[in-house]
């Protein structure tokens, strides 16, 4: 007769016996594809925009107050 803890034991063992076996196995669909972006293109196009945008305001802005001081 065996105790809980021993039934328990054995259970958890069969369990990471089975992890073990199907380790490195991963199926094609979890694969992750290369031609994914993290953000659109719209919002790419508006974030070069504002940056681009920002600093030639600022070489502008730069450029005219340099003549004044």
């Amino acid at each position: 007769m065996q105790t809980i803890s021993r039934r328990l034991a054995d259970r958890k063992v069969a369990k990471f016996q089975k992890n073990i076996a199907r380790r490195g196995s991963v199926p094609e669909t979890t694969v992750k594809k290369g031609n994914d972006y993290p953000v659109g293109p719209i919002v790419l196009g508006f974030f070069i925009f504002v940056v681009i945008g920002s600093s030639l305001f600022q070489i502008i802005r730069t450029a005219t107050s340099a003549g004044m001081a």
